[in-house]
Parts: C-alpha cells; sequence; structure tokens
C-alpha cells in the first residue's frame, strides 16, 4: 500500500527538529530508523502532515560514559548498541535485550530512542530500560526535562514524548559486574515476544543481594517485578529463584489474542522469570 502524500524536513539540530514538529501540528511524525514508523505509513495507520527525519543530527547519537552513567544518543543504532564495549561491560542486559531485536537488518537501521519511543508492548528493549532504571531526556519548545521510566511509557504505543517534543537520549547507571539474561518466548525467529524477562542481578558469595527484573507484553507498559526482586534477596539455587517467580505476574494485565490468553502469558511470565534470573545469576 501507498502511504498518503506528507511533507518532508531533514533538520541536522534538535532545535530544528522540534521547530518543525511545532510548525507541522499534532500530525507530525518523527523518523529515526523508520522501522518503526514506515510500516505504519504503507498501512495508511498514521496520515502525518509532515515527517521530521531527524538521521543527520549529530547530537542524538553514540554511546558515552559520563561517571556514574552510560549515556545513549536517541539515534544509536540497535546494532551500535549491542556491539558497544561500553555497553556490553556496564550494561550487559541492554545489550542482550537489543541482540534478541528483529533480524541484522532492522538491528542496522533501527534505533533505540525509535524503539523506545515506539512503546510496543511486545518491544525488547522498554522492559530493559525499566529494569535498568533508565532515565530519558526529552527536548520540547519549553527547553529541556528529563523522566525516569516509571513515568516515560504512559500507554500502548504512547510515552511522554508529546507531539512537539523529541527523545535525545537515554541515560542509564552503569551495573557493571550484574549478570544479566533476556529470556523471550515467541512463536518464530525475529517475531515479537509474546512474553519476555529482562533480568539482572548482583551476586555476592554465591546469593543474589540485589535483581531487577522487567517484563514485556504482559501489560500496556513495561513491568517492573519488584515483588520478586525483594524475593530474590538471599536466594542461592534453583528453587528459591523459583518460588521468588512465582509472584512475577502479580498485578499484571496481559492482553488475550490469537497468539496467547492472558493466563497463559501469566504462567510464561512466572517460568520465563525464574530462567532468566537463574542464568542471569550463574546457578
Amino acid at each position: 500500500m501507498i502511504p498518503v502524500a506528507f511533507d518532508y524536513v531533514r533538520p541536522t539540530s534538535v532545535d530544528e527538529a522540534v521547530a518543525a514538529l511545532v510548525a507541522g501540528g499534532e500530525d507530525a511524525k518523527v523518523l529515526a530508523g523508520g522501522q518503526s514508523l514506515m510500516p505504519v505509513l504503507r498501512l495508511r495507520m498514521a496520515a502525518p502532515s509532515v515527517v521530521v527525519d531527524c538521521s543527520r543530527i549529530d547530537e542524538i547519537r553514540g554511546i558515552r560514559e559520563e561517571g556514574d552513567a552510560i549515556v545513549i544518543g536517541a539515534g544509536t543504532t540497535h546494532h551500535a548498541v549491542m556491539s558497544s564495549a561500553l555497553v556490553q561491560q556496564h550494561l550487559s542486559l541492554l545489550a542482550k535485550a537489543t541482540a534478541s531485536v528483529a533480524d541484522p537488518q532492522i538491528r542496522h537501521r533501527g534505533t533505540l530512542g525509535g524503539a523506545l519511543a515506539h512503546a510496543d508492548p511486545a518491544g525488547d528493549q522498554p522492559a530493559a530500560a525499566a529494569a535498568l532504571d533508565a532515565s530519558f531526556t526529552i527536548a520540547g519548545p519549553g527547553g529541556r526535562r528529563t523522566v525516569g521510566a516509571s513515568d516515560f511509557f504512559v500507554d500502548y504505543f504512547t510515552t511522554a514524548v508529546g507531539p512537539d517534543e523529541v527523545l535525545v537520549d537515554v541515560r542509564l547507571p552503569k551495573r557493571t559486574g550484574w549478570g544479566a539474561h533476556y529470556e523471550k518466548f515467541n512463536r518464530t525467529a525475529q517475531a515479537w515476544a509474546i512474553v519476555g524477562v529482562a533480568a539482572t542481578v548482583r551476586m555476592d558469595g554465591g546469593r543474589i543481594a540485589e535483581a531487577r527484573i522487567g517484563l514485556t507484553n504482559v501489560a500496556p507498559t513495561p513491568v517492573r517485578a519488584r515483588s520478586v526482586e525483594a524475593a530474590l534477596v538471599g536466594a542461592g539455587d534453583a528453587a528459591a529463584i523459583a518460588a521468588a517467580a512465582q509472584s512475577a505476574a502479580d498485578g499484571t494485565s496481559p492482553t488475550s489474542d490469537q497468539h496467547a490468553d492472558a493466563e497463559y502469558r501469566q504462567h510464561l511470565a512466572r517460568v520465563l522469570t525464574a530462567r532468566a534470573v537463574q542464568k542471569a545469576a550463574g546457578l
């Protein structure tokens, strides 16, 4: 299918991008890597007045170390994220979740910020961002603001980024030395997650001292399994981990669709949480 006609703007700065979005009104759309937007345009699920292509904005690309945090530009590709030595060393959970995204072609074109701003409940990186306590820098007509992960993801395909705003970067506290694993259940290779679990743990003396757990596709937004995180402290074997994982589905509200019903998704959340934590802990 052919998209509806729209104007096209290719700014070279964040300020220019914001100005273009303001001029375009509520129907303006941001293009980063295009891997989420282009299918929507082709299916005419969106009819933007203008597409603002941010691929030439240098400020929103790249990965850097700032004290106790790693800052990743929103326009940084999935491949660059998963291949980064900084990310692999300090944020191995994000590297592993990103490596599970789609296929190599998508990972070379798609961007971290684009995936997070798209906020698909079945996307892999939002749960990892939630588990890693990410914060987001958003630029708009009124300047820049920082939003935490708990406030960034609002609803299905909805984030705190307004129609006249641009996601600039993602800041993640270092989790150096933490074990990590992303466990994803899907129907076929490269398919969206029916349920996914992003788990990262800090071990001390063979037992879990701290844990962070994010769940994919069990609610309109990524879910932090905080009851599991608390129950995992002190766990040192598979049985203790499995017992803690029994509360993984608490407070979730998965949908039922042609791929799985809500009850099955909650069952998967418990099973996959146990698997992800055990692999992250090396137990």
